[in-house]
């Protein structure tokens, strides 16, 4: 289709292949005006929804950390949303303005959309960023090409004939995104928010550009800029058949982002690049050694000799109990899946091929690393790994035929594996003596061993099942975790209470020399009455202030009086002295004969004290006062000496430096962590960090079915961690942290292609 003009209005293009002249200033502010006008607009658009797209996350997030994420990002982008769309904005009007200034090379300096898709994918952060960035710009330069194509062979002229392509077009895909992705640098948000902002910009202003580029090409036509441009495009840089089929599996560019969290991108084809830029013999796929023969084998073979191989690792059945060389020997078999395909390929077909389809291939090894990740993985007991390792060839089927696994985190094979391991990570022998969870986990091995065809509904179906096993193992823990937190919290108010109640009447004490009968009664029976006043109405009570200030006269009590005053002052501290004994006796479940011996002790006491006559058998030495203390067994002692309770309590402070990595790592845990305990002297354990005591700081530790496991101040956690006793497990899927091992491995300048373990 031709775009018409009023041939009266052309301008000759001699007048402006200068792109100094005004004529050609004036050009470029007119799209420098249209671009700003549509993109202010739409990115404005696209921030709007920012807070509702945040906000919908955070009430559906599984966690309060996570929750916090986007509430957090909330508050930032808010905050530095004037600034990003400044930075934005100024950054597309400074590459507009530079088209009058073309460079002397051949393209402007700006980095390639597809091709150059940064190999070396750096920190983990920026892998799905780049990932993100990459298909949004692919995406829109195919559906654009034809506007697109306009806007730069006029574009071109304008700037004297210099060639503006894809990739540097200031109001490209490739140029906005980048521009974009500067100007989020203003944002200190997670990459989780960063993520949503970029699908929010994606659907509102890069799938907008249509209109822009209709706009520019409107406004240079009738400036007179190409009036009879053709829209015809070659399409030299179209994907290559391997590629294709890869972005194929990979992008769907329509509904892939539905999910929160889940990017389409073109990930498989990053791994492409990554994977051919390792091969010697780039573009030939396995058995590169010798020359293609024969046609490639097809999808329908690959999954016909894989469904073979699956079934005879299905009738042999599993490993009864996982062994120290399973995990060696299942390594071993994941690397040598390529040379048992081809041979197997051999045996349906008549010959065995030479190679197959380079895609393929890449899947292939793709999946081998995936398992080699889950064989290495220490987050994942040994015994899980040798049975999760056998899902290698069900999930090489399920990549095969359905390329979106990788790319798609809500992908219920990928959502399936990573809640099983999940799940395994828990998993200890001792926590599972009913083994409720290895069984599961093995039902669902063999599920897919015995079952898994073409079908890829069996993975939504046994994700559902174990997600219900899940579910009701969850709500059976939380009662019991609940329960063991309860328990603790209320031995640590009993702990408090009795040092509290040991502290105020060693202080009371003194330096005072009571008789053994006096110390008896306030280091057992009225410490306990403190506890228990302290448990039931608190330190600012009446009744607690009343019980402390009994103790200073029952200390007063002992101090002979050498006066008749004094001893007049005696007499009448003994009936209160009496009446509050009785109360507090009986506080602490004291029977009444005990009572009643213990006061009779305590008149013989008093009377001697008083200087009045007593009969041979009233006389008490100190010996026999220790003796005659009439305290119940039951009533166990709660104050010592003030020397041994400081000793208690240097021991309980260990020695840690605060400066160290294990110190600040304990002091960052939170609860839902899985540690793995591996003491001197005892089996190996795993537990979830389920309670930090806000009295004493300590942390409580309970297995998957909620029961406690151990509790550890912060000191003790660190020196655990130092001495390689405790360490902390990932909080993150299994399936991320494959991928981003993967990727960084193969982005390793010295890392060697994946081995090819071809059998002969």
């Amino acid at each position: 289709m031709n775009e018409a003009t009023d041939t009266s209005r052309v301008v000759s293009l001699s007048q402006r292949m200068d792109p100094a002249s005004e004529r050609v200033g004036e050009l470029l502010s007119a799209v420098r005006n249209i671009a700003g006008k549509h993109l202010q607009q739409w990115t404005g658009n696209a921030f709007e929804h920012v807070d509702d797209a945040l906000f919908d996350l955070a009430e559906k997030a599984e966690n309060n950390a996570t929750q916090m994420h986007y509430f957090d990002g909330m508050r930032e982008v808010r905050k530095r949303r004037p600034a990003v769309e400044r930075s934005f904005l100024g950054a597309v009007s400074r590459n507009i303005a530079e088209l009058a200034h073309p460079p002397k090379t051949e393209s402007m300096n700006v980095p390639s959309p597809l091709g150059g898709v940064e190999l070396s994918l750096v920190a983990d952060n920026e892998l799905e960023e780049s990932l993100a960035i990459t298909s949004m710009i692919g995406k829109n330069e195919s559906r654009l090409s034809r506007d697109l194509f306009s806007v730069n062979q006029r574009l071109s002229v304008i700037c004297g004939g210099h060639k503006v392509d894809d990739a540097g077009n200031p109001v490209g895909p490739a140029v906005l995104a980048q521009a974009f992705r500067q100007a989020l640098h203003e944002l200190s948000a997670d990459m989780r928010v960063k993520l949503i902002i970029y699908k929010l910009f994606d659907r509102y202003v890069l799938s907008c550009l249509e209109e822009l580029y209709q706009d520019i090409n409107t406004e240079l036509v009738r400036a007179g800029v190409l009036p009879q441009l053709r829209h015809e495009i070659t399409r030299g840089g179209a994907k290559s058949g391997a590629s294709s089929a890869l972005a194929g599996g990979a992008d769907s560019a329509n509904g892939g982002a539905d999910e929160a969290g889940d990017i389409p991108s073109d990930l498989l084809q990053t791994l492409h690049a990554l994977f051919s830029a390792r091969r010697p013999h780039a573009g030939v796929g396995l058995g590169a050694a010798s020359l293609p023969s024969g046609p490639l084998p097809s999808a329908n073979e690959l999954l016909g000799a894989l469904s073979v191989l699956q079934s005879q690792i299905a009738t042999a059945g599993p490993l009864p109990h996982a062994q120290p060389d399973d995990a060696a020997e299942l390594s071993r078999e994941v690397l040598q899946l390529k040379g048992q395909l081809l041979t197997q390929l051999g045996a349906l077909r008549g010959e065995k091929p030479s190679h197959v389809a380079t895609i393929d291939e890449d899947t292939i090894d793709l999946v081998g690393m995936l398992f080699e990740f889950i064989l290495e993985d220490r987050n994942l007991p040994a015994a899980m790994q040798v049975m999760l390792a056998r899902l290698q060839i069900p999930y090489l089927k399920a990549a095969i035929l359905d390329r979106k696994l990788f790319a798609h985190r809500q992908h219920p094979a990928r959502r399936l594996l990573d809640c099983l391991a999940e799940q395994a990570k828990g998993w200890s022998q001792e926590s599972d003596r009913d083994q409720r969870l290895h069984d599961k986990v093995k039902w669902i091995v063999d599920q897919l061993l015995h079952d898994f065809d073409d079908d890829m509904g069996i993975f939504d179906r046994l994700l559902v099942d174990l997600q219900q096993f899940q579910d009701a193992n969850k709500r059976r823990s939380e009662l019991a975790e609940q329960r063991v937190a309860e328990s603790t919290r209320g031995r640590e108010k009993l702990e408090q209470a009795r040092r509290r109640a040991a502290r105020e009447i060693l202080d009371r004490i003194g330096e005072n020399k009571l008789p053994p009968l006096v110390h008896g009664v306030l280091a057992r029976a009225w410490a306990n009455h403190l506890v228990l006043t302290l448990l039931r109405e608190g330190e600012d009570s009446p009744a607690f202030k009343s019980a402390l200030r009994f103790i200073d006269e029952f200390i007063a009590s002992t101090r002979t009086p050498h006066d008749v005053q004094s001893q007049q002052v005696l007499r009448q501290m003994l009936p209160g002295i009496e009446r509050a004994l009785r109360q507090g006796l009986a506080n602490v479940a004291f029977q009444e004969q005990d009572v009643e011996r213990l006061l009779a002790q305590l008149h013989t006491y008093y009377r001697q004290q008083l200087g009045e006559a007593l009969g041979p058998a009233e006389v008490v030495t100190v010996e026999e006062d220790a003796a005659m203390l009439a305290i119940p067994d039951n009533i166990q002692p709660i104050v010592e000496s003030r020397n041994s309770q400081q000793d208690e309590l240097e021991e309980e402070v260990a020695e840690v430096p605060l400066d160290s990595p294990e110190w600040h790592q304990v002091l960052a845990l939170q609860p839902g962590t899985w540690l793995e305990f591996c003491l001197p002297d005892e089996a190996m354990t795993r537990a979830k960090l389920s309670w930090i005591s806000p009295m004493s700081g300590r942390y409580l530790f309970v297995n998957r079915r909620g029961l406690k496991v151990a509790d550890y101040s912060p000191q003790e956690l660190t020196g655990l961690m130092t001495d390689g006793h405790a360490r902390v497990l990932a909080a993150n899927a299994l399936f991320d942290r494959a991928m981003s091992a993967i990727v960084g491995k193969l982005s390793q300048p010295d890392h060697p292609a994946p081995a090819d373990t071809t059998t002969e």
